[in-house]
């Protein structure tokens, strides 16, 4: 099973402030696929990709929202265990830290 499967409540930290959003990763038949909930819409994710490394599993994925602003982010992070940390990036604007961390099942 894929590192990312699960809930995730994860923090942005960007340029307008910290949003809270609900992340969905599920793997069916070796697919994985997931969601984003958060600012009172829900979006799918694109183009998720995992790799295991010396540090945890990278996993990266693409999504477009239209709440606060209507932006185009690429996520890059690292999952250790139930906790996750990286970065999302919006175009030119300057990255935004991301941490996370699983709910219980």
């Amino acid at each position: 099973m894929n590192a990312i499967v699960g809930i995730w409540d994860l923090t942005l930290k960007t340029p307008i402030g910290s949003l809270a959003v609900v992340y969905t990763f599920t793997d069916t038949a070796g697919t994985v696929a997931g969601t984003a909930e958060g600012s009172g819409e829900t979006v799918p994710l694109t183009d998720i990709a995992s790799t295991a490394t010396a540090d945890g599993q990278q996993v990266t994925w693409r999504q477009s929202v239209t709440r606060p602003l209507r932006l185009n982010l690429d996520f890059d992070v690292t999952v250790v265990g139930d906790t996750l940390s990286g970065r999302s990036r919006a175009g030119r604007l300057p990255a935004s830290s991301v941490s996370g961390t699983r709910r219980s099942s």
